[in-house]
């Protein structure tokens, strides 16, 4: 046996960190050692029999690049490995990846549980769309396990929750909901975004598919969009199918920027949950701050279930301020200069963010509000800074919010 056939057969028992380096390498002729990226349209094949067995058998050999490419093919198969899934699949983005998964798996009729703690856009989706063919979405509170007890009393096809919760930091129990949708036939979905597989394997707890946007850590430095949908196989084909045939197709470039941001996810998962803890504790002792939501706090609520389920808390915090109005929030967030004022987490820049109108700016009151999104609420995605140059900042933003400008 070669030897890198070897080390390939080693790796699926090797720790996340070997395989985040080395899964999904499969050498060329040319014997180049960092990933190759494959930027082509089509493939070519010897003969026209060859061609058939490809496009009739599906032999296993590249087609066309909206149905494969072994770019996006090792990107897929290194994430599988550290989420422990038997398989992935790529999308353009992640939303692309959330639609893929809903419509590959569930049809007109169908009712599906949406967690209330969930990006705007997710929301949108369904309640915009999916509504539109009929499918019946309903939400429910993300930490009230007896609410989802509840509602899956009621036959659901699927069940899709965000944890921790963007932006409010709520977790759902994953292990417990998940035991409950099993009883009840219903898949549960989990938006992985926030912690990558270097923090959360919610695979490992019961759940049955894990979604991500690739566009926020797994990237980590704010360059390419994609996303990706992981789980059993027979879960995964459905979902494939619906990419190749749908054209949600994930670039060979972004797979490739993507396989790069895995070899130092986490690393970077480490430094930034370390940032956000120092950050999120020094917060709490602000006067202008109210409240700081961090899943690695021992002042969170569901501090025991955050040391059960996650590695560390992760780099998103978000806060609510003493003064309670969206001017303050505003006054904080254009006295700041460091922290870059977009939308956008994961990146080893710090982010900031009034998410009331921006992140869920969409959404109606109701919605907000049931989501816990007041026009006090600050999000803040922690990066690789200096922790002081990130204090020093937010003292710019207090300042300019205690003088109203």
């Amino acid at each position: 046996m070669k030897r890198d056939d070897r080390l390939n057969a080693l790796l699926q028992d090797m720790a996340l960190e070997t395989q985040a380096v080395r899964m999904g390498i499969h050498r060329t002729a040319e014997r180049e050692h960092a990933e190759p990226i494959f930027m082509t349209s089509s493939f070519v094949f010897p003969d026209a029999a060859t061609m058939a067995d490809a496009f009739v058998n599906n032999s296993g050999l590249s087609i066309y690049g909206r149905i494969d490419n072994p770019t996006i093919d090792s990107f897929c198969e290194r994430l599988a490995a550290m989420e422990g899934a038997e398989a992935c699949e790529a999308a353009a983005t992640g939303m692309g990846a959330i639609l893929s998964t809903v419509l590959a798996h569930c049809q007109s009729g169908d009712r599906i549980l949406c967690s209330t703690g969930v990006f705007g856009a997710t929301l949108q989706l369904f309640q915009k769309y999916l509504q539109k063919f009929n499918m019946q979405i309903e939400l429910v509170p993300t930490t009230r396990l007896e609410v989802w007890e509840s509602a899956l009393k009621t036959p659901a096809r699927l069940a899709y929750v965000e944890t921790p919760s963007n932006p409010t930091i709520e977790l759902v129990d994953i292990a417990a909901l998940s035991a409950l949708c099993q009883a009840a036939g219903t898949l549960l979905v989990v938006d992985n975004c926030f912690t990558s597989p270097a923090l959360q394997q919610p695979l490992a707890l019961g759940a049955d598919l894990v979604i991500h946007s690739a566009t926020k850590y797994i990237d980590g430095q704010g360059r390419a969009l994609g996303g990706a949908v992981v789980g059993r196989r027979s879960l995964i084909e459905p979902v494939t199918t619906f990419i190749r045939s749908g054209g949600v197709t994930m670039s060979p470039f972004n797979a490739w920027i993507f396989l790069k941001g895995l070899e130092t996810l986490q690393i970077r998962m480490a430094a930034h949950s370390e940032r956000a803890l120092a950050l999120a504790q020094w917060l709490e002792e602000q006067p202008e701050v109210a409240r700081v939501n961090y899943a690695g706090l021992a002042s969170h609520p569901q501090r025991a279930l955050a040391q059960r389920q996650m590695q560390a808390g992760g780099g998103v915090l978000s806060f609510t301020l003493a003064a309670g109005t969206r001017e303050a929030a505003w006054a904080f967030l254009n006295g700041t200069c460091l922290m870059s004022l977009t939308a956008n987490l994961g990146d080893a820049k710090t982010t900031v963010c009034h998410p009331a109108t921006s992140t869920h700016g969409r959404l109606t009151d109701a919605d907000r509000q049931l989501m816990g999104i007041g026009e006090n609420l600050i999000r803040i995605a922690v990066g690789l800074e200096s922790v002081e140059d990130l204090k020093a900042d937010c003292r710019r933003g207090f300042a300019a919010l205690r003088s109203g400008s």
